[in-house]
Formats: structure tokens, C-alpha cells, sequence
């Protein structure tokens, strides 16, 4: 991203880098793989110690991979670790395989929250499950054109009011759906 500030006016400490990819796969079930990889501009020890990290060389490089159908369910969870500040850091996606059999739909979170013991899994790979949801659905979208809109009980589209395009009051829903658009605010 290119800042609006000079250079000359602020010092990097710290470089963090997320990639989430979705993809189809021959078995008819989809994956998601997320992969963070932070990096520091200077030699880094961690203040408890651990191993010193080179200027520039991963300090984290590490991601989880969830396995799931078309109905948004885990059907299995993997993790990877190629580059972490402790050895006590491998094996901190075991925990996250108590998602199997969870959707990725509202609740999501929650759900993390409920079934991922924070002492138990690494924060990193954790903080990488919100975010996967919403990719799981940019990865179904094309599969999705050509179901039928998801309803509420009142037969309101689940769309309407999930975003700022998608509020009642703009035009997205007074196009496609003018039974439910609502004048804006004066």
C-alpha cells in the first residue's frame, strides 16, 4: 500500500503479510489456505528469548488450511509452520481440528471463540479463522449465482443491511430488490 506520508517522516518496525486463496478441488470439496509471515526491518530477539531473526527474515511463517464442502462445513483443518520465534510454538494448530464439522456461516467466530482454547493453539493461526469465513463464501460466490437468494423468516434478502453497499437505502437494493429499499435518512 502506498503511504500519503513521506518517507523521511516515519521508521518500518514491523512488516505483516496475510494471504487467504480459495480454491476447488478434484474430490468436489473446497480448501482455503492461510499463510501470515511477519518480518522486522532489523535483527529481532524475542523478549523472552528464542531465536534471533535475521533483518528481514520471517519472524512468523506459519498458516492453517480448512477443507470444506458446499454448505460452508470443516471437513478437516491442517496447519503449517516453517518459520516460528519458539520451538514451543509447533504443534499450535492441533487445537484448531475441533473445528471439524462446524459451518462457516453467522456464528462463525463465536464458534472459534468456544471450541479453540486460546493456551492451546497458536494466536496467529486463530486470528486467521475470521477472515477465512468470508473468503470460504468469495470461493462459493460462483456457485452461488445460481442459487436462489438466502431468505430470512420474513422473506427480507440475508443481504440487505450485511454491508454499507447493501444497505436498505442505497441503490444496489432499490435495483434489485425495490420492495425492500428505504428512502435514506434526511
Amino acid at each position: 500500500m502506498k503511504s500519503t506520508l513521506a518517507d523521511d517522516t516515519r521508521e518500518e518496525l514491523h512488516f505483516r503479510r496475510i494471504d487467504i486463496r480459495g480454491f476447488r478441488r478434484a474430490d468436489g470439496l473446497f480448501e482455503l489456505e492461510a499463510q501470515l509471515v511477519d518480518r522486522k526491518p532489523k535483527v529481532f530477539t524475542p523478549r523472552s528469548g528464542g531465536r534471533t531473526v535475521p533483518a528481514h527474515d520471517p519472524t512468523h511463517d506459519l498458516g492453517v488450511r480448512l477443507v470444506f464442502d458446499d454448505m460452508l462445513q470443516v471437513r478437516d483443518v491442517q496447519s503449517f509452520s516453517s518459520a516460528v520465534p519458539y520451538p514451543e510454538c509447533h504443534g499450535g494448530g492441533e487445537e484448531l481440528r475441533r473445528l471439524i464439522g462446524v459451518r462457516m456461516v453467522s456464528g462463525w467466530r463465536r464458534e472459534v471463540a468456544l471450541r479453540v482454547r486460546h493456551s492451546h493453539a497458536c494466536a496467529h493461526m486463530r486470528e486467521l479463522l475470521g477472515p477465512m469465513a468470508t473468503v470460504a463464501n468469495q470461493t462459493l460466490s460462483e456457485l452461488a449465482r445460481h442459487r436462489p437468494e438466502p431468505l430470512d423468516p420474513t422473506g427480507r434478502p440475508r443481504k440487505i443491511d450485511s454491508c454499507h453497499a447493501y444497505r436498505a437505502d442505497r441503490v444496489i437494493v432499490r435495483r434489485k430488490w425495490p420492495e425492500f429499499h428505504r428512502p435514506p435518512p434526511p
